[in-house]
């Protein structure tokens, strides 16, 4: 599970900003959270929103960027499609407004295995590793235990670390969990951490051919019967679907749809735009329910009906469902999911920018109006939103006066 992330001096944020997946104790859907094995509260769904150019999508690509430039060297080799996008050079960027384009861009990062929680530290100046240090919890015993600190003075490895080597060739712009990660991938600790940024974690972006096709669907039986379970939820009069596998190495995939008692079964690429991105998106949804991963999605509403979007997010609420403790991350600009029916008021994020060009995060559930009063259980969500309550207004400020136009 992710627990919380901070990042600072990342594109158009240049204040510290934390997405926190910790729930909050509000009397609201006490039954749609995570609880894990020592009583700790975690959310399943966190919404972030605000107005386009606001820095939303910067808050996802941060997170991106800190777990891509872990992974990155590990696949620094292989040839799959599934690891291509990993393989690039990471280029931190700078907030580029003011002096912070020369400060480093500060990441933190609080996870959880089955074992342990951990706190991931990394401070980067573009490519270059400044700073980075690695802490763990035993859920269990709750025994605290620091495992590495790197900085400009050293490498100090502690705990389970304690025996381990590290070079003195060691790269400037690898990072000590991803060298730990090539040279010891058999000691227990490193494999934890590492599987939880390999396995634990996935990020959909719409716009990335491959990575949508990288399994654009599952041979997997109970994927399969989950995405067919959304796709009727859709009525798209879709009852199945096949996927075959091409001598080149790639897949045709094949709908079957029954209407008046005929069934008629259609290439993938005949159907609408629409659902050849459902195909792209179900798998993941249904993969991540299925063994319990973080998901992270860039306009999660786009091109889906607000109905799927309802769905999808219910049901990672919902515990009987999410019974392996998954979680959905993503930015909408959809208004219809937000109330208080779909969300919690901790689990709705806010981005939007200061005078300074520089992005803001806040949730719902934290946000104080003027006379320093918070939002309502009950308020509606929308509704507010629309009128600005909420200091992320997506609308323009100002409308055209057409009537002196035309004087």
């Amino acid at each position: 599970m992710l627990c919380q992330f901070t990042v600072k001096n990342f594109k158009s944020i240049r204040d510290e900003v934390t997405l926190d997946m910790q729930a909050a104790a509000i009397s609201e859907h006490e039954d749609r959270v995570i609880i894990d094995r020592d009583e700790e509260k975690y959310l399943p769904v966190s919404a972030v929103y605000g107005p386009n150019g606001g820095g939303k999508s910067n808050v996802l690509a941060a997170l991106n960027t800190l777990v891509a430039k872990v992974l990155r060297p590990l696949f620094a080799t292989e040839d799959s499609d599934e690891k291509v996008l990993l393989q690039k050079r990471i280029i931190v960027e700078p907030f580029a407004f003011s002096k912070c384009k020369d400060e480093p861009t500060e990441f933190e990062l609080f996870f959880r295995t089955d074992a342990a929680e951990y706190r991931y530290i990394l401070h980067v100046k573009r490519d270059i590793v400044l700073y980075e240090s690695l802490d763990r919890v035993k859920i269990e015993t709750g025994r605290r235990s620091a495992l590495f600190t790197r900085d400009e003075s050293g490498i100090v490895l502690k705990g389970a670390f304690a025996k381990l080597k590290v070079s003195d060739e060691l790269s400037k712009t690898l990072t000590l969990l991803s060298y730990l990660g090539i040279a010891y991938k058999g000691n227990a600790v490193v494999r934890d951490v590492l599987s939880w940024f390999e396995y634990g974690i996935n990020f959909l972006n719409y716009g990335n051919p491959i990575q949508e096709l990288r399994m654009a669907v599952s041979t997997s039986e109970d994927v399969k019967l989950l995405m067919l379970d959304m796709i009727q939820e859709m009525d798209l009069n879709i009852v199945d679907f096949r996927v075959e596998k091409k001598e080149s190495g790639g897949i045709d995939i094949f709908t079957k749809h029954r209407i008046d008692g005929v069934e008629t079964e259609i290439d993938l690429f005949d159907e609408s735009s629409g659902t050849q991105k459902l195909f792209g998106m179900l798998p993941f949804i249904a993969e991540s329910l299925l063994t319990g991963t973080v998901l992270v999605v860039d306009e999660l509403d786009a091109k889906i009906h607000p109905l799927l979007l309802r769905h999808i997010i219910m049901m990672f609420n919902d515990m009987s469902i999410n019974r392996h403790k998954a979680q959905l991350i993503f930015t909408s600009h959809d208004l219809s999911t937000m109330n208080s029916e779909v969300f919690r008021r901790d689990e709705i994020w806010f981005v939007a920018k200061g005078n300074e060009e520089n992005s803001m995060l806040y949730s719902l559930v934290e946000f104080k109006n003027e006379k320093g009063e918070s939002v309502r259980k009950d308020a509606k969500f929308d509704k507010q939103y629309l009128e600005g309550k909420y200091g992320a207004d997506p609308y323009l400020r100002k409308i055209i006066d057409w009537g002196k136009v035309n004087a």
